[in-house]
Parts: structure tokens; C-alpha cells; sequence
């Protein structure tokens, strides 16, 4: 059996766990992180809004500004009798700390603080400032958390210097990788129309999955980049396609088709935009046509921070880790419109959104050091 230890990231990481923050729920996550950055001089502001809750904390008023950002809300727990124990219960077993959030990212969360109370302990005259954005809305459709902060923090010119986001961005184990960067993703919303009729009558009617059915082949085989040193070429995937009645007999009169892009910083969404419609007007089809972008790409270079973070995983772990921009996206596509350098690190991601999501209990203390570690070199006095 493993011991269960007695040390403060462990101990928040399960109080944090217990709470049961489903999107956009906080369920108190983000007063009992207040209650314990309050004593140590962080000026608090609730910016709620659109029933969502979200925390800006910031300790000084000067440069450089190093900011933790992450979400206490979890995506839910799926059927609860398919969990090996309670998923809002902590629980320990085989050396795991098992919990919805244990690794995304309830884990980071309380890394966060035991390592801003310890660093302040030690450096309590440090430069520079340090800060936690916090929301309650990233697992869900994300448009009243990070990006409101990140918004009222734009419109009274506040900056930051350097921010790490807690997601979860190792591999096999903590620290084989970071973050410096994530794709765009661009989303369409696609109408072909045709004229419905009877099938045995195809020439009193007109197909719209016929006449899409060509430019979708060209859509596929497109070439949209090559990529660069920091994102790989531009993908385009249908995610959806529906048309026609249900009955076998009807030509249906319209098909629609979900796609996405996911790119780099190669081609903006601009020419994506415009090259898909020009590829559909080539083909002459009678559609119509709707954009979602939901996020930017962003890459932040090897810089301070990115060496500073490496350091510190080198010097607590032995690891060397890998700089990546695969994935998804992120709120850290929100926060790089305000802040030089944004990177995301945290526990291992195999099991998050899953049953019986988990962080390795020795990989929990050391997450707490790499940020101990790394606010040290940059914000050290």
C-alpha cells in the first residue's frame, strides 16, 4: 500500500480534488486558493461574469510579471460506478492519487501556491511581480473565464511578462515535455444547397452530396503548408456530415458538413478562409458558409522563460525535455495577447477526461519545486 503523504501540495491537491467543480462550477476552489494567497500580500479581484468565477491575484506593481494561470473546473465525471473509487473522493492506491482533476489540473493548482509560499518565504523582497489567473471555464465553451480576464486586464494596460499555464503537457513521465505553443483552430460551418426530390425522378431534382462530393476529395488533398521549426502543416478534417430525410427514396435538398483547420503560424485564418471558398466556388456549388475562430496560434521561442522552466525540470528531475505545439488548444491562446512569453507544464496527461483520472504521488512534491524553482531564477532579488 502506498503511504499517503503528509506534505502541502499533496494535502491542497486533495482538498481541491474533493470539491466537485464541474464546468462551469467552481464549487469554492477559487476562495479556498484566495484564503491562502491573502496572507502572503496578493491584491484579490473577483472578475466573475456570465456565471462563471475567475481570480486575478497579483503580489507587487512592477516588472517582470510572472503569472500562473489554470482552471479549477473539471469535465464530468462520466458513469461514477465505472470509477474504481469515488471520483470527488481523493483516494491512493498503487503509488496513483486518483480524482476527477488530479492530473487536469487540480494537481498544478496547488503546485501553484505551495510553491508561490515557499518562494515568498524565502524571497519575500523578490522583483518583479507574481500572479494567478484563474477561471472556472476552460473545460466548457470558454467565453466568460480567461479571455474576460485577459480582456479587463488589455483595457487598463496591464501586462505580463511571463506566464505558465498548469496544463497538463507531460508524456510517459513529469517533465519529457512543454508546451511553448499551440495551433490556431478554425472551424467552418458548411451548406450545400440543392433541390429535394423523388430519386426515381433525379432529373426534377439536384443532388448537393454529388455536387459536394468532388470539392470535398480536392478540400482532402489539399496541401495548406509545409509547417515551420515550431508547428506542423495546417490540417483539414471533416468532423461532420448530415443530410436527407431519413427515408431512402428523397434526394435531400441541402447537405451540411462540419470541418475544421488546425494550423500554425504558416497561413492565417484569413487565407485558410479564403482558399477553401475559392476551392468550393471552383466546383460552382450554391452554399453557404460560416467561420468559428476559437483560438490563435501562439509560440513563445527558447527565451527566459522557456530556460528558466527546462532548468529547473533538468535540476529537480534529470530530465531533459522536449518543446512541443501538438495538442489542442488552450486558454494560453487567450493570455498571449498580453504576455511576451506563455508556456504550458504540468503532470501527465494519459488519463485526463478519462475513468479513474490519476497523477503519480511522486510526481506531485516535484511539480511544486520545478515552479519554486523556476520563479526563483526569475524573479529572485
Amino acid at each position: 500500500m502506498t503511504p499517503i503523504p503528509d506534505t502541502p501540495t499533496f494535502k491542497l491537491a486533495c482538498e481541491l480534488i474533493a470539491r466537485h467543480s464541474v464546468t462551469p462550477e467552481d464549487a469554492g476552489c477559487l476562495d479556498l486558493i484566495a484564503s491562502r494567497l491573502a496572507p502572503l500580500g496578493f491584491k484579490l479581484e473577483r472578475i466573475d461574469t456570465g456565471g462563471v468565477c475567475n481570480l486575478w491575484a497579483r503580489r507587487g506593481d512592477t516588472a517582470p510579471v510572472l503569472c500562473f494561470a489554470g482552471h479549477t473546473d473539471v469535465v464530468p465525471t462520466g458513469p461514477v460506478e465505472r470509477w474504481d473509487s469515488a471520483p470527488f473522493e481523493p483516494t491512493v492506491r498503487d503509488g496513483r492519487l486518483y480524482g476527477r482533476g488530479a492530473a487536469d489540473m487540480k494537481t498544478s493548482l496547488a503546485a501553484f501556491v505551495t510553491s508561490i509560499e515557499r518562494f515568498i518565504a524565502a524571497h519575500p523582497d523578490h522583483t518583479g511581480s507574481i500572479a494567478l489567473l484563474l477561471t472556472s471555464d476552460e473545460e466548457g465553451i470558454a467565453t466568460h473565464g480567461t479571455v474576460k480576464v485577459v480582456e479587463a486586464l488589455a483595457a487598463r494596460g496591464e501586462l505580463l511578462d511571463y506566464c505558465v499555464v498548469g496544463e497538463p503537457t507531460s508524456v510517459d513521465r513529469l517533465g519529457d515535455m512543454i508546451k511553448n505553443g499551440r495551433r490556431g483552430s478554425l472551424s467552418g460551418t458548411l451548406r450545400v444547397k440543392g433541390v429535394q426530390g423523388h430519386v426515381a425522378y433525379p432529373h426534377l431534382a439536384r443532388n448537393p452530396i454529388h455536387e459536394l462530393v468532388p470539392a470535398l476529395a480536392e478540400l482532402a488533398a489539399e496541401c495548406w503548408d509545409e509547417g515551420n521549426e515550431f508547428f506542423p502543416p495546417t490540417t483539414w478534417q471533416v468532423s461532420n456530415i448530415h443530410a436527407g430525410t431519413g427515408a431512402n427514396n428523397i434526394i435531400p435538398g441541402e447537405c451540411e458538413v462540419l470541418f475544421n483547420f488546425r494550423f500554425g503560424s504558416v497561413s492565417s485564418a484569413d487565407e485558410l478562409k479564403a482558399r477553401a471558398e475559392a476551392i468550393l466556388d471552383k466546383h460552382g456549388l450554391n452554399y453557404d458558409l460560416s467561420w468559428h475562430l476559437s483560438g490563435k496560434p501562439f509560440i513563445t521561442g527558447r527565451g527566459q522563460l522557456v530556460g528558466a522552466l527546462s532548468t529547473a525540470i533538468q535540476d529537480t528531475l534529470g530530465v531533459e525535455t522536449e518543446l512541443s505545439t501538438t495538442g489542442g488548444t488552450s486558454d494560453g491562446r487567450f493570455i498571449a495577447d498580453i504576455c511576451k512569453e506563455v508556456v504550458e507544464f504540468g503532470p501527465v496527461n494519459a488519463s485526463i477526461h478519462k475513468i479513474n483520472e490519476c497523477v503519480a504521488v511522486d510526481a506531485v512534491e516535484p511539480l511544486s519545486e520545478i515552479y519554486f524553482r523556476t520563479l526563483r531564477t526569475l524573479l529572485a532579488a
